[in-house]
């Protein structure tokens, strides 16, 4: 399906009911761009001025058009109803367990990625706004205990393990950003004040870069990131690789 659309390869377990919903999306929008045209061709000769000199004031009489526009409503609530809304509710409304994913904060800036693992301790050192600064991007709080064993990555930089899920609450400390890794098929806002979680199941191991999908500013385009999706194993170990050699923010 992905060459036959041009798309991406897969990597995500939802990926494959995203790219169907884009097959049948494409397919119905063909069949109407098809029968657009067709019409057209056949108005441009049944109604030429040479076998219609005189107009013709009586309209359409015919109700082909009302049952091709009724076949169409119904094709698009098809799509909404039992491809679209099934899909979302999938994503957005049956989270997993954090206890069973590999949990993110990512906080979006121009023009770069941070993001923040959890120490052993699975908890996530504290964030307040009124903390952010150029040598503190995360806004943490200071002295705060559960923030000692977070793990912070350089930037524009992130891994996950294979085969399990991975929660990512996502914000932006500047202007709306849009989080988005083509291969993986998530795409999420980034709205500063709010947090909001994006979850998905990577299924194939490799490096896909992080895009940013919202026009952000004048180095919008330099936005990039490497996401790397590990075997368990190199999982642990980039994640104790980085915990060496990052820590938390730092503070002025």
């Amino acid at each position: 399906m992905e060459k036959f659309l041009g798309l991406p390869p897969l990597a995500s377990e939802h990926g494959a009911d995203v790219d169907r919903l884009i097959l049948y999306m494409h397919m119905l929008m063909g069949a109407l761009f098809i029968g657009w045209f067709a019409y057209f061709v056949y108005v441009l000769f049944r109604f030429r001025a040479s076998k219609n000199p005189k107009a013709s004031y009586t309209g359409v009489t015919s109700k082909a058009s009302s049952y091709i526009e009724g076949a169409v409503v119904l094709a698009e609530a098809v799509l909404l109803i039992g491809f679209a809304l099934p899909l979302w509710g999938k994503i957005a409304g049956k989270f997993p367990a954090e206890k069973d994913s590999t949990v993110i904060q990512i906080t979006a800036q121009q023009f770069a990625w941070n993001s923040r693992y959890p120490g052993p301790d699975g908890v996530f050192g504290k964030q307040d706004m009124k903390y952010l600064s150029p040598t503190n991007a995360l806004a943490l709080v200071p002295n705060d205990p559960a923030a000692k064993d977070d793990v912070t990555p350089p930037l524009n930089e992130m891994a996950v393990p294979v085969n399990k899920p991975v929660i990512a609450y996502i914000t932006s400390q500047d202007v709306i950003h849009s989080f988005k890794v083509n291969p993986l098929r998530v795409t999420q806002d980034a709205i500063p004040g709010m947090r909001v979680p994006l979850w998905f199941k990577p299924t194939v191991e490799g490096e896909y870069m992080i895009n940013c999908a919202q026009l952000c500013g004048n180095s919008h385009y330099f936005m990039k990131g490497t996401f790397k999706v590990l075997s368990q194993e190199k999982y642990n170990a980039w994640l104790a690789e980085k915990s060496k050699a990052g820590g938390p923010a730092s503070f002025e």
